[in-house]
């Protein structure tokens, strides 16, 4: 009984605090393993098409692990439910870009379900030296009505295969997401928030296709 408390107590309370964790587990673990840790067991990951992270995050660890912090963090009204975002920093210093990752609070804990990110835009606002925390109103728009969830992507929006595009909401349904990957590799990725009113996005990352390869001589 002990052991079970001090282990609850050990355990991150919030998506902020998973992501930290998670952020020194790859200093200490190794890169890869920690990112299999937290995952979740439908985790996805893009390479740069959809991927489930079980089956595509390398088994071995590269000798150093890039490192990140979360700057923003969506959190849906029961807090089970979070979209985290900040910047990441390669091995040897230089900024890498920025990283987004959907947690969910399972009887696991804290467990990531989708990992991506893109480049840093020019003109892009600096991120906050701490992470600030953006809940979602419990407010209903008139007493006991649902929340309905976000809006889901059009005919067009969605026109590539199923295994390109997926949604997903918190359980009381005030915070959405959904991806979608185009044919070549660009993927666009939405949070969707509820403010008592409606719901607003806030988050949104177009992430650029990644450059072909280069032509054999």
């Amino acid at each position: 009984m002990i052991i079970a408390l001090l282990l609850a107590a050990a355990a991150p309370a919030t998506a902020v605090d998973a992501e930290l964790a998670f952020a020194r587990d790859a200093q200490k673990l190794g890169q890869w393993t920690a990112f299999r840790k937290w995952a979740g067991a439908d985790a996805v990951v893009f390479t740069p098409q959809a991927a489930w992270a079980r089956e595509a995050l390398p088994k071995k660890d590269p000798p150093k692990a890039i490192k990140w912090r979360p700057a923003h963090s969506f959190v849906s009204c029961d807090g089970r439910t979070a979209v985290n975002t900040g910047p990441w920093v390669s091995v040897d210093g230089k900024p890498g870009g920025y990283f987004t990752t959907v947690w969910q609070r399972t009887r696991a804990g804290w467990r990531w379900a989708y990992d991506g990110g893109g480049p840093v835009t020019k003109g892009a606002p600096a991120p906050p030296a701490t992470a600030r925390v953006h809940r979602a109103s419990c407010r209903a728009k008139a007493p006991g009505a649902p929340v309905i969830p976000p809006p889901a992507l059009t005919a067009k929006q969605a026109r590539t295969t199923p295994e390109d595009n997926g949604r997903g909401e918190s359980a009381d349904k005030t915070l959405g997401w959904d991806w979608k990957v185009e044919k070549d590799g660009a993927r666009h990725f939405r949070v969707f928030q509820w403010n008592g009113a409606r719901y607003e996005q806030v988050l949104y990352n177009d992430v650029p296709a990644p450059p072909p390869p280069p032509k054999k001589q």
